[in-house]
């Protein structure tokens, strides 16, 4: 886990520029709070703004991103102001909680700005209960969210817009089939039962830190498609959290709330959520609880009871979410898994047509956008067959068999971007048996994907030559290898099919 984190590469650096950008925009925001006059418990508000703005905002274009910041306010406010006008009436207060968490779920099948809409409209709710806001604070509370998503936007599109210089990189839409067409409106379902299970048996265990268990089973259900997904990640936050807490006491606890260097410690932690949320959840987690604790001591609630219900908390909204996926309207792990590993399938095929034309001189054949492409599909195959790899998973042959077709992905993709790096190259000039070998990868990949029986072609004589030859063929014939070796770990039989088993 360690290696994850500080060993994973950062191409351009984006996770550090991403990570520092927060910090700075989340500063600003605070301190336009302060000099607004705001309470703390405003400044928590605003701060708390500027952080869902800068981190869940992932439209493919700058200006798609500013226009969903600019609609941020307009879904939070509203949800601010029904959560502090129920404050006083629990029971309608846990019911529009609930609808929060349903129509914030159901709004994914909008993409990415409905999910971040959805998201803010959840944290604005749970932080009303974070702070007991009542009516009262609500103009003072409204006013900090509109200055933070201000001050969020100022930094993001104006001081450091450094997504200016890249490439639009879409996420890819979760595939159809499979069970997966009407996903989000399963898991606004499964969510709305899970957060229901940990509102009840939350109020059971605290009566004032019951939404913790609420916010548990959301963030669960974040990013996820399938339970095996959703249960990896509710062991990850409880593990996550457990870290966390540990690392409060020693860092936290010790400074009695201290100003200065809780700041520097809060300043710490967002860095840290922002740079390590890509590459581990765990240790977004462990940041995430030690800014939660931080923020607590600079209330000056902080105590090692409280830090002891949080992780029960912690545990009720886990096993919330683990519960639902598990008996209401379950998606299974390995339907996810096929869809998103017959997706890189072919957009490996899509590559190599594309750089095989601009070898051939085709001017606007270009395969970049078709790779990045394929990093994305890649990266959601590995989220979904995390609990097939999962150490704590007793199944060791389809574990062994999972680990296999990662391996020989990650291969695939090698020789795709060493392949497109050849056709980039204005001087590459076209060979005869490019095309045969470009024949060869698609009969493969039909094969791989169409689930017959058939054998997938042997690499031949010709594709098995020591890529002495270099170029665009050698980066083929891998090609060809890596394709022929996964119909093995595809097609084994078994009772959990990867794809076409």
């Amino acid at each position: 886990m360690l290696k994850r984190v500080f060993a994973a590469p950062d191409p351009g650096r984006t996770r550090l520029r991403f990570a520092g950008r927060a910090v700075l925009g989340i500063g600003l925001a605070v301190v336009i709070c302060g000099l607004a006059g705001h309470s703390l418990p405003g400044a928590v508000t605003g701060g708390l703004a500027a952080l869902l703005a800068l981190f869940t905002v992932s439209d493919s274009t700058v200006r798609g991103q500013a226009i969903t910041t600019a609609l941020l306010p307009v879904v939070g406010i509203p949800v601010l102001a029904a959560a502090a006008e129920l404050h006083d009436l629990p029971v309608a207060r846990d019911l529009a909680f609930l609808a929060v968490v349903g129509a914030g779920v159901y709004a994914r099948r909008w993409g990415p700005r409905g999910h971040s809409l959805g998201v803010f409209a959840f944290m604005t709710f749970f932080v009303a209960q974070f702070l007991h806001a009542t009516d009262g604070q609500l103009p003072e509370l409204s006013v900090a969210v509109v200055l933070s998503v201000l001050s969020a936007a100022a930094v993001r599109f104006g001081l450091w817009c450094y997504e200016r210089r890249l490439p639009p990189a879409a996420a890819p839409a979760p595939p159809a089939g499979g069970g997966l067409v009407r996903v989000t409106t399963r898991q606004a379902v499964q969510a709305t039962a899970g957060a229901g299970f940990a509102l009840v048996v939350g109020q059971l265990v605290s009566g004032q830190r019951w939404y913790w268990a609420v916010g548990a089973t959301w963030w669960v259900f974040v990013n996820t498609a399938s339970r095996g997904e959703t249960l990896v990640r509710g062991f990850r936050r409880v593990l996550g959290t457990v870290l966390g807490l540990g690392l409060g006491a020693l860092l936290v606890v010790p400074l009695h709330g201290a100003t200065l260097p809780t700041v520097v410690l809060v300043a710490v932690s967002v860095f840290g959520i922002f740079y390590t949320a890509a590459v581990s959840y765990t240790w977004m987690m462990l940041w995430v609880t030690l800014l939660a604790e931080s923020l607590y001591g600079l209330l000056g609630v902080l105590s090692p009871g409280l830090v002891a219900l949080r992780l029960g908390e912690t545990a009720v909204g886990a096993l919330g979410a683990g519960l639902a996926v598990l008996f209401v309207l379950p998606v299974t792990t390995h339907a996810v898994t096929d869809a998103w590993i017959q997706r890189a399938l072919r957009c490996v095929h899509a590559c190599t047509a594309e750089a095989a034309a601009r070898l051939a001189g085709a001017v606007d054949a270009d395969p970049a956008p078709r790779v990045a492409e394929l990093e994305q599909l890649l990266g959601r195959v590995r989220l979904s067959v995390a609990p097939l790899v999962h150490p704590l998973n007793p199944m060791f042959g389809r574990k062994r068999r999972a680990r296999q077709v990662l391996a020989l992905l990650d291969d695939c993709a090698r020789e795709i971007r060493g392949l497109v790096a050849v056709a980039a190259d204005p001087e590459a000039s076209h060979d005869a048996r490019l095309a045969a070998a470009c024949w060869r990868v698609e009969t493969a990949v039909q094969a791989l994907t169409e689930g017959g029986s058939e054998p997938v072609t042997a690499v031949t004589a010709d594709a098995a030559r020591p890529a002495v030859e270099g170029g665009a063929l050698a980066h083929l014939h891998g090609l060809e290898r890596a394709l022929t070796d996964l119909a093995a770990p595809l097609r084994a039989p078994s009772g959990s099919p990867l794809v076409g088993a």
